[in-house]
Parts: structure tokens; C-alpha cells; sequence
């Protein structure tokens, strides 16, 4: 029942991701740059938005620690959509728009399934189960996403927000972005911000605690 449970979790997460990067590429398009579609990512087709790393390699190790009993949150991400500022019609403003279309989606998915979960199901069925780690998933999508180091969405917005001479600034951290996540991570900063949500969760859910 639980290896059941964690699959049907990487699957939502693998599709919540995949909206994700569509909503950029959505966004983008209606600011005026159409890459994204013209290379073929305004698509549901899994295929073009696989990144071996995070939506093939961590999320089946986060698995693998569940399975042992690591009890750790599932995440990952797609392949990033392309986007040419030089195509929009306002960079720096858009790019604040097309930053925030990703979690916001993500929060749209979170706030649907707790609907389903209201409506449909309950702690006490296995849908009920799948449609919380669902609300779960997208709302650690979406915060996590928020967050202002680059190149996660939130230094995009940050960026679009700051005076030139501190957006170049802050771009300058981007090629160690992903080493401070990862310290971020091993701190266990990450573990209290999922137990946050986690209780964001049960009340979106409008459910007690529950085991699963």
C-alpha cells in the first residue's frame, strides 16, 4: 500500500511540475516571447519536459528513502522553460509575471485537490491519502519556488522588483544557487518549512492528523 501511494505521488508531482513550467511558457506567450511553444513545451507530453536530474534521479531516490523509512518530502522539477526577454514587451516587469505564473499554479492545483479531498475523499480512503500528499507536493512546489536565490522563481521576482545595479547583483549568485540550496537542505531548513506546510495542508483539507 505504501510503495502504491508513492507512486501515485511522483506521478502528481511529475504532472504538477510539468504545469508548472507550462504556466512560464503561458505567461511568457502572453507577454509577447513564443519560444516556449515554438520549441514545443506548451505541451502536457511529458517527454520534452524531462530533466534527468529532477524529475528522474531525486525524486526516485526520495522514493527509495521513503520506502526505507526516511520520511522525507517528495520534490523535484522539470526542464525549465526557454524564455528570450528580448522578446517581451517589458522584461523587467514581465519577468515578475511570468516568475509568479509557475507557483501560482502550483497553489491553483494545492487549493483544487483540497476541494477533492473535502468532496471525494477523507483520511480514511486511499484516495483521500493521494489527493493530500497532492496538496502537499504543490504547496512545497510552490513556496519552495518562492524562495529568492536563483535560479529558483523567487529571485526572478525579487529581480523584477530591485533597482538594476541589485538585480545584477543578485544574478551573480545564480552559478552557486544550487550549492546553497543544497546546505539549505542538508541544515534542515527544508524539513521545517515542509512540517509548516504539512500543517498548511490538514487545513486546507479541513482534516485532523492522520497516518499514512
Amino acid at each position: 500500500m505504501r510503495i502504491l501511494i508513492l507512486i501515485f505521488a511522483v506521478v502528481i508531482l511529475f504532472f504538477s511540475v510539468i504545469l508548472h513550467e507550462i504556466a512560464h511558457g503561458l505567461m511568457a506567450e502572453r507577454h509577447g516571447d513564443s519560444t516556449a511553444r515554438i520549441m514545443g513545451r506548451i505541451t502536457l507530453n511529458p517527454i520534452p519536459h524531462i530533466d534527468p536530474i529532477g524529475t528522474v534521479l531525486l525524486p526516485g531516490i526520495m522514493i527509495l528513502m521513503n520506502i526505507f523509512g526516511g520520511g522525507i518530502p517528495i520534490f523535484g522539477w522539470a526542464k525549465p522553460v526557454p524564455i528570450n526577454p528580448r522578446n517581451l514587451n517589458n522584461p523587467k516587469r514581465d519577468m515578475i509575471w511570468i516568475a509568479l505564473a509557475g507557483p501560482a499554479t502550483n497553489l491553483g492545483i494545492a487549493l483544487l485537490l483540497a476541494l477533492l479531498f473535502r468532496v471525494l475523499g477523507g483520511p480514511e480512503s486511499l484516495a483521500g491519502v493521494i489527493l493530500f500528499y497532492g496538496i502537499t507536493i504543490n504547496l512545497f512546489l510552490a513556496f519552495f519556488n518562492l524562495i529568492p536565490i536563483p535560479p529558483l522563481d523567487g529571485s526572478r521576482i525579487l529581480s523584477g522588483i530591485l533597482p538594476e545595479r541589485y538585480s545584477y547583483h543578485l544574478s551573480q549568485i545564480e552559478p552557486f544557487g544550487f550549492i546553497i540550496l543544497i546546505v539549505l537542505l542538508v541544515g534542515g531548513l527544508f524539513n521545517y518549512m515542509f512540517l509548516a506546510l504539512l500543517k498548511l495542508s490538514y487545513i486546507l483539507a479541513g482534516s485532523p492528523f492522520f497516518m499514512w
